[in-house]
């Protein structure tokens, strides 16, 4: 029962920090304010995500303290998330340049890399294949992907919290039935952070999460779905099946402007979930639908690959064949008509 004491405490934990933090940005003028780029009209405080990363990194290191956590894996949240988060909350507050970050994300990518011992023998098809060093390097950018498209993502109210308390609760449920009943803590804590900070950003949004939250998110669900590689390579399948609606989105969208010949580091509407939200004219539409999509249809996928033994290269691609369908109907990585 401790631990899911800990659950709960963690998120009130998450609720309390929040507010705090909203009066804080509220008095200090720390607000986002709307531009043409901007998928919010009202000026909002901004900066609550760094209310995950303390409530997260806190749990984490009781859940190391209570050897419901290798210790390896510890440091590598620490260390990488934290990195992370510093960073974003360097650029929330001032500005640093995208060469720069960009070596910060790699810096964090390779810590938790050191300590998860890089990627781990992933199933193809039935067969055990060990990438080695070219694993390494992938699993490198896939992590710094993971912790920039979290970035892209998080743009209208509530929808990258929405995304990770889905992915986090459904991978717990995972772990149980699978028997890894340690390894679904580190999930459900995250979970818990970010419900305490959605009840502040839930449609409409009291406060923005800000690349501190956001950058973090990313780079803790990708270690954790490393980290669960290692204990069973059929759950990073079922990780980046959760994961789709985000994963396919931001990257049919980069692909698509890449192609067009875009700066693909300078801000844009150009994400499905935006015109989505334009659309309906309103955020809480789009949020609701990207959790309906991981509980009935992704949450079915990642069980069938993790629980029923489905082949997890095919899950993804059923998986993401109606999402791909559904980000070009809703024009993702199209240029905006005026």
């Amino acid at each position: 029962m401790s631990e899911w004491w800990w659950v709960v405490s963690a998120g009130v934990l998450s609720l309390i920090l929040t507010g705090g933090l909203r009066r804080y940005a509220l008095s200090k003028s720390l607000m986002d304010i709307p531009n043409a780029r901007s998928s919010h009209s009202i000026p909002t405080p901004r900066g609550g995500g760094v209310s995950i990363v303390v409530a997260f990194l806190l749990a984490v290191v009781i859940l190391g303290w209570q050897h419901l956590m290798p210790v390896s894996a510890v440091v590598a949240i620490l260390g990488a998330g934290g990195l992370v988060a510093v960073i974003g909350f360097m650029d929330d507050h001032g500005h640093i340049a995208a060469r720069w970050r960009l070596l910060g994300h790699f810096a964090a990518a390779a810590w938790a890399l050191f300590w998860l011992g890089g990627l781990a023998p992933l199933n193809l098809f039935g067969a055990s294949i060990n990438l080695g060093v070219i694993g390494h390097v992938l699993a490198a950018f896939y992590l710094v992907w993971m912790l920039n498209l979290y970035n892209f993502m998080d743009g209208i109210d509530g929808i990258a919290s929405i995304e990770a308390v889905t992915t986090c609760c459904g991978v717990g449920v995972i772990y149980g039935l699978t028997g890894f009943n340690d390894q679904a803590w580190a999930p459900l804590l995250l979970a818990a952070a970010v419900a305490g900070f959605l009840f502040w950003n839930f449609p409409p949004a009291r406060i923005f999460m800000g690349d501190a939250g956001s950058g973090f998110l990313g780079i803790a669900l990708g270690v954790l779905s490393l980290q669960g590689a290692w204990a069973e390579p059929r759950f990073f399948w079922a990780w980046l099946i959760l994961l789709g609606v985000f994963i396919v989105d931001a990257t049919l969208t980069l692909i698509r402007r890449l192609l067009r010949g875009d700066k693909v580091y300078e801000a844009h509407r150009s994400h499905a979930y935006q015109f989505a939200s334009r659309h309906f004219g309103k955020h809480l539409p789009v949020t609701l639908g990207v959790g309906l999509i991981n509980v009935l249809w992704l949450f079915p996928i990642a069980l069938w690959v993790a629980c029923m033994g489905g082949d997890g290269l095919l899950g993804v691609c059923i998986a993401y064949l109606p999402l791909v369908l559904l980000a070009l109907k809703f024009r993702a990585g199209e240029l905006e008509r005026i």
